[in-house]
């Protein structure tokens, strides 16, 4: 297994190193002219770090509403700072322990209720599946010029679609079938889907909470979008407006959640060469774009080391 992983990592460092190298080819003779450095850029990317800050607030909000709805309790603050901790293991921890364990292995120790807190996070990212893909809907309807930008709108919408389809397909399928075993006594496969269907169980019953969960979705995501409306107006990109991103940004984070790269690298680079360039936009700073978002999710995501060392601390107190 840890040969696996080792290797499925390198795949990954190699598909992103790949990436990026084909992209700094395709600019190598355009150089990179982006704006001076003044207090309006300053600014702007200040902006842009705050509004990724309060992206991960409200994702803690929302993983609360989804406990809530499982019958479990806790603090905002406790969820936060596993949030952080999570965070930072995922995005600046160079370990195979993806934040989502973290997170799930934490709220355990404080509430006892393993299989909980494991249902609890997969159904949290499983709302951020339906709201992505939702959001880029929502962004063609509103700007009617994005629907005509050849094979960027026809990918965007690809991906939409092919995130709806396949999240329908695993609700409806869960929703016909009983996964046999109790949730702490599955794996893999077997216990995402038990998961699922302890939530989509918990929802029918408590459908009010469940629309409380899609709306800070929904707002988180808002947030995100604004972020990288603030993040493109530090590099000079003006075209890239707030619906031209809250069309294609969602795509581009759908994208990147594919397991084939390092943390998106690469990968979140290209989309956004493929989905600015009908815009006017060069390649070069479509790049510079991708790359300040992922710094700028790379620093905020620094603020969770101290809730990282202190969870170590009182873990190894404890044992």
């Amino acid at each position: 297994m840890g040969k696996q992983r080792g290797l499925a990592t390198a795949c990954r460092v190699v598909v992103s190193g790949l990436m990026l190298g084909y992209l700094s080819w395709r600019i190598k003779d355009a150089g990179l002219d982006l704006p001076d450095w003044t207090f309006s850029t300053f600014a702007w990317i200040t902006g842009a770090a705050l509004f990724t800050l309060l992206g991960i607030v409200l994702s803690a909000l929302r993983w609360q509403a989804v406990l809530h709805v499982l019958g479990q309790r806790s603090g905002i603050r406790r969820l936060l700072s596993y949030y952080l901790a999570g965070q930072f293991v995922a995005n600046v921890l160079p370990t195979t322990i993806g934040g989502d364990v973290l997170r799930v292995s934490r709220l355990s120790r404080e509430t006892g209720e393993s299989p909980t807190s494991f249902a609890s996070v997969v159904l949290e990212r499983l709302t951020g599946w339906l709201v992505l893909p939702v959001m880029t809907f929502i962004g063609l309807a509103l700007n009617p010029g994005l629907r005509h930008l050849g094979r960027a709108t026809q990918i965007a919408v690809a991906l939409a679609g092919c995130t709806l389809v396949m999240l329908t397909l695993v609700i409806v399928g869960v929703a016909s079938h009983r996964v046999k075993g109790e949730l702490e006594d599955l794996t893999g496969w077997r216990r995402f889907l038990a998961a699922v269907r302890i939530g989509i169980d918990q929802f029918r019953e408590h459908p009010g909470t469940a629309l409380n969960v899609v709306a800070v979705g929904f707002l988180y995501q808002t947030v995100l979008v604004l972020a990288a409306v603030m993040a493109a107006r530090a590099v000079g990109i003006p075209a890239a407006g707030p619906t031209a991103l809250l069309a294609f940004f969602p795509a581009v984070l759908i994208g990147q959640a594919l397991p084939i790269s390092i943390s998106g690298l690469g990968v979140r680079e290209g989309l956004f060469v493929l989905f600015l360039q009908p815009l006017d936009v060069p390649s070069e700073q479509a790049i510079a774009l991708g790359l300040l978002l992922y710094v700028l999710n790379l620093v905020v995501s620094l603020l969770g080391a101290p809730a990282f060392a202190v969870g170590n601390r009182s873990r190894r107190t404890i044992a």
